[in-house]
């Protein structure tokens, strides 16, 4: 049976999953460098390892209500597209392998997010994961602007 794993993060109480072949890094929340004209989930720019790479905020790109940031805020450092993007999330907690076989498809609405940014839910023991959907997160787009922002 193949089962493939996943980093777990929190966005208020639900837990989300993404594949962890796309994480490079987990890391505290540092304050980002706003950059004007973006749209609004894109906090801002850090400097990640001697590279500017743009932050977004995955409760305001869901439409989730934003608390603000806690001690145990974390940016998710993922390649999408050879471009280096953080996320911010409430808490990163574990990583998880999750078998293909329990996996459900994306019901139409969950917690709020749109289907859309859903490839699916992991059951894990008496756990429901959300499978976030990198691809669907940003529109083309979207990655286009994230590609070209530049200091």
């Amino acid at each position: 049976m193949a089962e493939n794993q996943y980093v777990v993060f929190k966005l208020g109480k639900e837990e989300y999953g993404i594949d962890i072949m796309n994480v490079k890094e987990i890391g505290p929340y540092q304050e980002s460098t706003k950059v004007p004209n973006t749209p609004s989930f894109i906090e801002g720019i850090i400097n990640y390892r001697g590279n500017v790479i743009p932050i977004i905020n995955l409760k305001k790109r869901f439409n989730l209500d934003d608390k603000g940031v806690t001690n145990n805020t974390r940016i998710i450092v993922i390649s999408l597209n050879d471009k280096q993007i953080g996320f911010i999330v409430d808490e990163a907690s574990e990583t998880l392998r999750i078998a293909e076989d329990d996996i459900d498809p994306a019901p139409d609405m969950i917690t709020g997010i749109d289907r859309k940014y859903i490839t699916g839910v992991g059951k894990v023991d008496d756990r429901l994961i959300i499978l976030i959907d990198l691809e669907k997160v940003l529109s083309e787009e979207e990655k286009k602007e994230i590609h070209n922002m530049e200091i």
